[in-house]
């Protein structure tokens, strides 16, 4: 049990009372969304930060936290993160997480530095390590996303996205240069945005080239 997780928490909900902890997965991704997850703890589990558990262990936490926490979820798309830029991408995911749960007057505890979000609340660095709360959500946003880049991998199976879950690994980067990117992909990150051609970006969005994505991509490879 990380008990010393539990009690971190506990300082801000004997000052606020309802705490809920945030936190996200696929920052740093080259495709996917951003997914955020707020989350309730009142249960004591054995979390901690995602990153350090095996797959495994998150999907068992992960159902022991979804039957027994508060759980909101929410989503960034890439079109998102290509008009917004990632740091808005990521707050809009976790201001929807946030508001699915609706619980206005509760305290925020996020994970990270300069998130302001829609409620009162303190980021944390590193607060994956230190708060339960934050760890729980951790989990759930890490467990989803994974589930999402899986399904992706069925659609465009020779990216490997079931195995590097969108990440720039060596694989990856060699089949964005070999296929070229999706509208999966995170097309304004330079390392996408590098194997793109004004005619690729006209391929993608064939239907529909005069749409807000399209011309900020455009836009980008027109200054690049």
């Amino acid at each position: 049990m990380r008990s010393e997780l539990f009690a971190y928490d506990r300082f801000y909900k004997q000052n606020f009372g309802t705490v809920i902890g945030v936190d996200e997965a696929g920052r740093g991704c080259l495709a996917g969304p951003v997914v955020a997850a707020a989350v309730i703890l009142e249960v004591q589990l054995d979390v901690f930060d995602s990153k350090q558990l095996t797959a495994q262990k998150r999907e068992e936490l992960f159902l022991q936290i979804m039957n027994s926490a508060e759980v909101g979820i929410g989503i960034a798309t890439p079109e998102e993160i290509d008009l917004y830029n990632i740091f808005n991408a990521t707050k809009i995911a976790m201001n929807r997480a946030l508001a699915s749960l609706n619980k206005k007057d509760a305290y925020v505890l996020v994970d990270g530095k300069s998130l302001n979000l829609s409620q009162q609340g303190v980021c944390i660095v590193k607060g994956d390590e230190k708060s339960a709360s934050i760890a729980a959500a951790s989990i759930v946003a890490k467990v989803l996303r994974d589930r999402i880049m899986v399904a992706y991998d069925r659609i465009y199976p020779c990216y490997g996205f079931s195995k590097h879950k969108g990440y720039g690994t060596v694989h990856h980067l060699n089949a964005i240069r070999e296929f070229g990117p999706t509208v999966f992909h995170r097309l304004s990150f330079s390392p996408v945005l590098s194997n793109l051609s004004v005619k690729k970006v006209h391929d993608l969005f064939s239907e529909n080239i005069n749409c807000e994505r399209a011309k900020v991509i455009l836009r980008k490879l027109s200054s690049s």
